[in-house]
Order: structure tokens, then sequence, then C-alpha cells
């Protein structure tokens, strides 16, 4: 495998890492959400340091012959670590106890790269391998123990994280079960890499050499699929949360046009709302949505008669509706009847006569109910007939 070869996973975990960093902005705090962001970071490291040409240049630029090698392997053993500090935060638990065991892991896994880095030192590694180190080097003393230290670290955090996320789908449903089934499947490639590379270095302490590309072909390849499956994995429920949330945001504003266009003209600036920036967001257009309708209600609460909701609302009882809906209900033939009486009130009558009197309040709440009464003006049968009744007076 040659530098692109290492690249491309970096680029697909790098990736996946770009989409966890705002949402690690906004909650820094979230300890889960730091252990994934800690995971693709190190992932990414792990690959883009693997590389050949990466390799090259920091032998250079150290003068230390292999001192790539413990430098990959630690972020290798970061990266286990941070495989099992996620699985700690996945499982759930009491907070206190549940940073007590991330310390442990992250303790842990600090000795394993002290130790690596000991041994590294202590051991005579003179000939520079780009790709073969861990078979070149399987018989010598201190940088075999070195090898073996690292694919152990690599191995346990592989069977855990592949063991939790395999556990965690069987209770969830979703594109989180695709996206946790496929970090799952990452894993288990993760394990099929560590088991190439022991059984090459196995072999080479039999005196076998036929199996060393098994290292340096073989487990390369792997490493590379587990990338991807992983990446995949956690952009996918990510990355279709966001388009749910989009299309959900957006069906919120298309269900309020109804209400919006009942209210429309009524506010203080004549249904033309100025936009706040050039290019509005779906959760600005929203917004501006809500406030032109609450507008509109402000200027009818003089105009609200409490018979009418009520009328209206033991209609849409007896029509079938739940007590959401008939309060949805009512509130929409309230709006429609107290329209119809402001148009008929052109010189504001109502205005002087109401002004110390509370206006009728509505049952909405919040954008739900809103959209229920928006709902009900375009397809409820009784505020259709509401709208066929003669006008109510504004008394």
């Amino acid at each position: 495998m040659n530098g692109p070869d290492y690249y491309l996973p970096a680029a697909a975990t790098g990736f996946a890492l770009a989409l966890k960093v705002p949402a690690l902005v906004r909650n820094w705090r979230d300890p889960l959400l730091r252990s994934v962001t800690a995971l693709l970071a190190l992932g990414t490291s792990v690959f883009f340091f693997s590389a050949p040409p990466t390799i090259v240049r920091v032998n250079r630029l150290t003068g230390v012959p292999n001192i790539s090698a413990p430098l990959v392997y630690v972020l290798l053993s970061a990266f286990s670590a941070s495989c099992l500090v996620l699985m700690v935060n996945w499982r759930g638990g009491p907070a206190e106890a549940t940073r007590r065991t991330s310390r442990l892991w992250i303790g842990g896994y600090a000795a394993v790269s002290l130790a690596l880095i000991a041994l590294f030192a202590l051991g005579d590694a003179p000939v520079e391998r780009l790709r073969d180190l861990d078979t070149y080097y399987a018989n010598t003393p201190y940088i075999r123990e070195m090898i073996v230290l690292y694919l152990t670290g690599l191995t346990v955090a592989g069977v855990a994280m592949a063991w939790l996320c395999l556990r965690w789908s069987l209770q969830v449903r979703g594109l989180l079960r695709a996206g946790l089934i496929c970090i799952a499947t990452g894993y288990l490639f993760n394990l099929a890499y560590a088991t190439a590379k022991f059984t090459a270095v196995f072999a080479c302490w039999s005196g076998r050499t036929d199996l060393d590309g098994l290292s340096t072909d073989t487990a390369p390849l792997l490493a590379s699929v587990a990338a991807g499956f992983t990446a995949v994995g956690f952009c996918l429920p990510l990355a279709f949360q966001r388009l749910t949330d989009r299309l959900e945001i957006w069906s919120t504003y298309r269900r309020l046009g109804p209400l919006w266009h009942e209210l429309r003209g009524l506010g203080p600036h004549g249904g033309h709302t100025p936009r706040l920036v050039w290019w509005p967001s779906a959760e600005l257009l929203v917004i501006q949505r809500e406030s032109d309708i609450h507008d509109g209600m402000l200027c009818l609460y003089p105009y609200f008669d409490g018979r009418v909701r009520a009328g209206a609302y033991a209609a849409a009882v007896r029509d079938g509706s739940g007590p959401d809906q008939a309060h949805a209900v009512a509130d929409a033939v309230m709006v429609t009847a107290a329209v119809r009486a402001r148009a008929a009130d052109p010189e504001g009558n109502a205005l002087d006569r109401d002004a110390a009197a509370p206006p009728a309040a509505l049952s909405g709440e919040g954008p739900r109910d809103l959209v229920r009464m928006s709902l009900a003006l375009r397809h409820s049968p009784v505020v259709a007939a509401a709208r066929t009744a003669d006008r109510p007076s504004a008394d």
C-alpha cells in the first residue's frame, strides 16, 4: 500500500471528525461527544502518520531511524483508550463512576504508551523499515515486546468496542442501529488487522518468513476497510439526523401557512416582516412566521369571543376530536370570527370599549399548538362551517 491508501481513510475519518466538531463546540462538556471526537481525531492521526511518505518525513526530521514506529504505536494506544472511554460513556451509569472508569482506562493506556517509548529506546532498530518493521524486527529484543504490546492493546479495545456496538444495536432502531452495526463491523476488521499482524509475527518467531505479506499487505488493507466502515457508522446517523431536522423545520413552516395567511396584514408591519439577514435560515423563517402570527393575534384580542370558542369546542367534540384537537379547532374558529369582526369594525370601536378588559386567552402555548390551529383552519369541517355562517357581531 502506498501513501494514498493511507491518506484516503485518513480523509474519511477526518470528514467524520469535521461533522462532529460543531456539535462539540456547542456541547463541549458532554463526555460522550468528547470521546467520539477524540476517537475520530486519533483515527485520522494514525492513518496519516502510518503513511510511508509521512514516516520518511518524520524519520528525516528527527534524525532517528524508525522513530515513526513508537509514534504510530502510541497513537494506536491512545486510539484504543478512546474506544474504551467511549464504551464507558455509552454504557452510562452514575457520572462519578463513569469518570473514574474513564480515568482508569486513560491511565492504563498512558502507561502502555510510556512502556512503548521505553522499549523502543532500549531496543536497537538502526535499519529504516517503512512497511515491514513488525516482521523485520519481530525477533529483536525490546522491539519485539513493543510490537506485541501495541497489538495486544489494540485487540482489547477492538473486542470491547465491537461488543458494545453490537449490544447497543439490539436496543435501538433506524439509522442509529445501522450506524452502530457499521461501527461494529469496522472494529471487527480492526480485529482482523491485529490477527494478521500477530500471525505474521508468530510466524517469524518460528523461523518462517512466507507470511510476512499478512503484515505488510493484508493488514493495512483491513485497516483501511475498518476506517471506512467506522467513518460511515459515525456519519450516517449524524447526517440523516440533520436532514430529518431540516425537513421537520420546513414542515413546521409550511403547516403554519394557513394560520399565517389568515392573520397576515394585521400586525404592525402589515404582513411585510423585515428580514433580519439576506439569506435567512429555516429556523429564522419559522420564528418570523410565528412572530407574525402572534402579532396578528394581539390585534385580534378585543374581538375574541369566548362564547364562539365554547360552541366550536363542543362541535369539535361531537365531531369526534380529542381534547387537544378540539381546543385547536375552537381556537381556529374564534380567530376566524375575530378576523371578520375586526373587518366589520373599521373604526376600531371594540378597542375603546374593551381596553380595560383582559383579552380571552388561547389554549396554544407553543409552536405545536399553532400548527394544530393552522391545520384546523385548513382541514376541520367545524371551521369550514363557521366560515359560511353569518358574521358574529363585535358587540
